[in-house]
């Protein structure tokens, strides 16, 4: 038996399975299944109340799930799934409330990765999967990283190697008055406005990741000068790269690597505030909360 054929027969018998995604690896649960569901939420220790982002195969897959699909919904989706963009829209019946914390909206969306897309075609179900590690903790990037953070709270890891983005998707609601982006990750606002105008942004009960604390290492996390006292490490543009998208997929496996170095702090160099930059600086921000 392939490891797709025995990650399928897992999901299908209610069960868990850690998957790579292009942003970070997922801890995966038939969406469709509330019991299978509540399985993630235990394993990972997070509230009720935080909705996870369900993830298809394909463009008409997301539409199945919707109740309204909206137009900008099509031209986000087409210019950039798959990828690192999560859509946020009015849900069907038929998504239970535990997957959205109860709210009438669901996050939809399409990884960008074989391995992701593989599991998702043969499984011929969406996947509800937020990040694969205990809840507020560093997110994973590798299959190491999840077995390190969860143990056997996970029955199946599917190794696809290295994340490329690094970082948690882009959040856009579509279910509110007018586009919002809820979360910022590695497609930035320019580039959603060039596909569908104006955006606002801001938190919002929709999406994951609005924890004032999240993303963290047990090393405290400094952002600025380092402590005059104790032995730690900094991050800054010496020793991680100076663009966006490379800072991005270094970011956790860095901070991964620090943290078991048993330091007392990890000083960061927060990087510029600017829209390439925008969830970068979220993740460190919430890091050192």
């Amino acid at each position: 038996m392939s490891e797709i054929d025995r990650a399928v027969e897992i999901l299908r018998a209610g069960r868990l399975v850690a998957f790579p995604t292009e942003t970070v690896y997922g801890l995966g649960a038939n969406a469709l299944d509330e019991a299978a569901v509540r399985r993630i939420f235990e394993a990972k220790g997070r509230p009720l109340t935080s909705p996870l982002i369900v993830h298809v195969a394909s463009v008409d897959a997301a539409r199945a799930l919707a109740l309204v699909w909206p137009d900008k919904a099509e031209l986000l989706a087409r210019r950039f799934w798959p990828g690192p963009l999560t859509i946020i829209v009015p849900k069907q019946p038929s998504v239970p409330d535990l997957v959205t914390g109860g709210l009438p909206s669901v996050g939809l969306r399409m990884p960008a990765h074989p391995l992701a897309l593989a599991l998702l075609k043969a499984v011929q179900l969406p996947l509800a999967a937020p990040s694969a590690n205990r809840f507020t903790q560093l997110s994973p990037t590798t299959a190491t990283h999840v077995r390190e953070g969860l143990g056997d709270r996970v029955e199946l890891v599917l190794d696809g190697g290295p994340c490329a983005v690094g970082i948690e998707s882009t959040v856009i609601s579509l279910a509110g008055s007018g586009p919002r982006i809820l979360r910022a990750g590695m497609i930035s606002q320019p580039e959603i406005e060039a596909v569908i105008g104006p955006v606002e942004t801001g938190a919002g009960a929709e999406s994951p990741g609005q924890h004032p604390k999240h993303y963290s290492p047990r090393t405290p996390v400094v952002l600025g000068d380092a402590p005059p006292t104790g032995h730690g490490a900094r991050l800054d543009f010496s020793n991680m790269p100076d663009d966006a998208p490379a800072y991005a997929a270094k970011l956790y496996s860095a901070l991964h690597e620090l943290d078991a170095q048993g330091y007392d702090w990890i000083a960061i160099t927060l990087p510029p505030d600017t829209p390439e930059w925008a969830g970068v600086r979220d993740r460190l921000l919430r890091a050192a909360f």
